[in-house]
């Protein structure tokens, strides 16, 4: 493992990053409410007026701490496949999770409509039964086929196959259903609502707390899985645990958020530049921080400051993402080697 001298004052910068770039996107809105009026308000000593506690409330709070939730989830999935099958291009959706979910969401929105159920609870749902059965699918076959490269080509091969599924849904619906799935699949970190957001930081932040008390199985599994058993570290429950824990932070945030594209793949490998990195004690939280910061920053971006208009995370994420990560390739090979 590489010297970690670096690193606290990578965090403590990342740290600030954080939360300059929130108190920015806090401000960012039609209606303008600033950090110290939320506080005021809060102390008592001076009242939001009634539109502003509605703003605040339905919208910008929870968009913000979706973003958060994004940040921290998706990252810690690339870095837990890319370990697990020491690829630097395996990301969180890799094992066919959000090809699940969109499957489950294109099942309801092309079989119900673009109205009712599926603008409410029902898109979330399907989503998240999809991404499960995904889950439950493999983790089966994992319980049978021990070479974990076997697994990643079957989880290329099941996201292929839904995807196919999915076109030809696409290719017989009506006009208002293809296009209620299309919006659904440009990602949106502003549709949540605050019941969905219980449930969205009742399943991720648990997961993700749980992650961060095994980063001695991923040291080991990054070396292979015949070093990691010489550890003493159980290969098949090590594989389980994180085919598990991807599948239901993935799978959340996609039911929750739409796929979010170039975050789960290219973070960690910005995060192991910015620390000159490979021990999972510090990369594991760093992923995360660093997570929400990009997510933070394209939550501003998409919000075009200054405009009335936005544009879709995916593609802010998917813009933002590309040039990093070829000028890291570049600048430094290793990045996408271990």
């Amino acid at each position: 493992m590489k010297s970690p001298s670096r690193s606290p004052l990578i965090f403590v910068l990342l740290v600030l990053l954080l939360v300059l770039l929130f108190l920015l996107d806090f401000r960012l809105g039609s209606i303008r409410i600033t950090f110290p009026e939320m506080l005021a308000h809060l102390r008592g000593t001076q009242l939001l007026s009634h539109e502003q506690l509605i703003i605040l409330k339905s919208f910008r709070l929870p968009r913000l701490v979706t973003a958060l939730l994004a940040g921290a989830a998706l990252p810690v999935c690339g870095l837990q496949m890319q370990t697990l099958f020491r690829n630097p291009l395996a990301g969180p959706y890799v094992l066919g999770i959000s090809s699940g979910a969109s499957f489950g969401a294109a099942v309801v929105v092309m079989s119900v409509g673009a109205g009712g159920m599926v603008a409410g609870w029902g898109l979330a749902l399907s989503s998240w039964v999809g991404a499960g059965l995904v889950m439950v699918l493999l983790l089966v076959v994992s319980f049978r086929i021990r070479d974990v490269m076997t697994i990643l080509i079957l989880g290329i091969m099941f996201s292929s196959g839904l995807n196919a599924i999915i076109s030809i849904m696409q290719y017989f619906s009506n006009a208002s259903a293809l296009k209620s799935f299309i919006i659904w699949s440009m990602g949106s970190l502003g549709n949540v609502t605050g019941s969905q957001l219980l449930i969205m930081s009742g399943a991720v932040i648990p997961v993700l707390v749980f992650t961060l008390f095994y980063p001695k199985m991923l040291n080991g599994m990054m070396l292979g899985e015949e070093y990691a058993m010489s550890m003493g570290i159980r290969v098949r429950r090590s594989r389980i645990i994180i085919f598990a824990t991807t599948s239901i932070l993935a799978g959340t945030i996609t039911a929750f958020c739409g796929p979010i594209g170039f975050i789960g793949i290219a973070v960690p490998h910005i995060t192991r530049f910015l620390l000159v990195q490979t021990d999972h004690r510090i990369l594991l939280p760093a992923t995360m921080i660093t997570g929400m910061v990009i997510m933070l920053f394209s939550d501003i971006v998409s919000q075009l400051p200054g405009t009335d208009r936005m544009l879709p995370i995916n593609a802010v994420t998917s813009l933002i993402g590309i040039p990093v990560v070829i000028w890291l390739v570049i600048l430094n090979r290793k990045t996408a080697s271990f």
